[in-house]
């Protein structure tokens, strides 16, 4: 199997990156931290197969865990942020993690729906053999 590298998100995600990152930025501006780490979530989960992406969300995650004083958050944050854009760049990611400190880095976890049709709208379909979706 070939390998593919792959740094930045195509052009028809970046809206729906976007979207997840300032609803995060809305929500932790109001102080609604629930919210904020669920788009996070969501934006890691979209962004995770790419490299530049999947960077700047476990950075914004680690900024998250510093900002709520959450100490297994940013320790957990550490590794993932130095490993987890060179994972994308070669293709090797667990789908649909989430990538807070709370899950396994490497555990697989099933995809939203509604963030499975924004990858089928974007036309990426991504490694099936951990693809999984939450309506199966």
């Amino acid at each position: 199997m070939p390998v593919r590298f792959q740094i930045l998100s195509p052009k028809a995600l970046k809206p729906y990156l976007q979207k997840e990152l300032w609803e995060y930025r809305q929500h932790l501006d109001n102080a609604n931290y629930k919210a904020a780490w669920q788009h996070l979530e969501r934006a890691h989960v979209l962004g995770q197969a790419f490299a530049w992406p999947h960077t700047y969300v476990h950075f914004k995650m680690l900024q998250f865990g510093i900002h709520i004083k959450n100490t297994k958050e940013v320790i957990g944050q550490i590794p993932r942020l130095l490993v987890g854009g060179v994972k994308s760049f070669v293709g090797e990611i667990p789908l649909g993690n989430t990538g807070g400190a709370n899950v396994p880095p490497l555990k697989p976890l099933p995809i939203e729906p509604e963030i499975e049709a924004i990858f089928k709208k974007c036309d990426i379909q991504l490694g099936i053999q951990n693809y999984t979706t939450l309506d199966k």
